[in-house]
């Protein structure tokens, strides 16, 4: 059977960099919206999903985060991060006169990215959200009579066939996304391209409401063990105010004793626990 990676798409957007750098031969499907892609791996139109987790700068994806933790289902089997490098494009026709143009499209987080350049040298042009850079970059490409720029990456620069006219235009240099890969199953994918750079394990954890303390409890059967806790989040259960899940990622790969153990002590409080994938991370610098 053939195996196919679904990503937010459309060409050209970072995700596509993230995929790219994480499969090679495979097949490659782009969809439109985060849910889109995700349904596509539940019901097993493709047999991975590449989807934004985390931007150093702007935090995390909520859309993901929630539709992973609804469809538990689906495992965290790789994870690689990107830097994002966001570029001001026009069609080829505004190359000389990109100064005039009317309306800038991209990413809301993109924009938000890029505030400073936008604030102190296009204060007077608008912007307007799209679904992903890579949607603003093909929109600019499909109007060329109008005088329309796009903030996205050098992919989709080449992708379109735009001009860059400002390289580098966002806010901080070390501005990076997390892309996971999600499958039904718990199989873990490792990059043929890059070199892992260690495992993560993340946990998905619900306290009692009647159990004063338990998050610290929680922690402490993470603490007592020296098992170190790269990040631990928070997300409304969507069953009222004041109920929480807790993401926690672990620095370690799952193991016969330790985790499982941690996890024992855990529901030994009344707490839930849920492994959502432990996995291979990797990091991609060339972009």
């Amino acid at each position: 059977m053939t195996t196919k990676v679904g990503y937010l798409g459309p060409k050209g957007t970072f995700t596509k960099i993230a995929v790219d750098a994480l499969f090679s031969g495979e097949e490659k499907q782009s969809y439109m919206t985060i849910p889109e892609c995700i349904d596509a791996v539940k019901h097993g139109h493709v047999t991975y999903g590449v989807l934004p987790l985390e931007n150093a700068l702007e935090g995390t994806v909520n859309v993901t985060l929630d539709y992973l933790i609804q469809y538990k289902m689906l495992k965290i089997v790789s994870e690689v991060v990107v830097p994002i490098r966001q570029h001001l494009m026009v069609h080829p026709d505004h190359r000389d006169d990109w100064k005039d143009i009317t309306t800038i499209y991209s990413h809301p987080h993109a924009i938000a990215q890029c505030h400073r350049f936008l604030h102190n040298g296009m204060k007077h042009v608008p912007t307007e959200t799209f679904t992903s850079t890579g949607a603003a970059a093909q929109y600019v490409s499909e109007h060329p009579e109008s005088k329309f720029g796009a903030i996205a990456n050098t992919l989709a620069a080449t992708e379109y066939g735009l001009d860059i006219v400002k390289e580098n235009i966002h806010d901080f240099s070390n501005n990076h996304t997390r892309f996971v890969v999600l499958h039904k199953n718990d199989i873990q994918w490792s990059s043929p391209r890059l070199e892992s750079k260690g495992y993560k394990t993340t946990l998905m954890i619900s306290l009692p409401t009647d159990h004063a303390g338990a998050l610290h409890q929680v922690l402490s059967a993470f603490a007592w063990r020296k098992i170190n806790l790269s990040k631990i989040e928070s997300r409304p259960m969507k069953t009222g105010l004041g109920n929480y899940y807790f993401l926690v990622d672990v620095e370690q790969k799952m193991d016969d004793i330790l985790i499982p153990n941690t996890i024992a002590e855990i529901e030994a409080l009344g707490c839930s626990a849920e492994v959502l994938g432990s996995y291979p991370y990797f990091i991609c610098e060339n972009v």
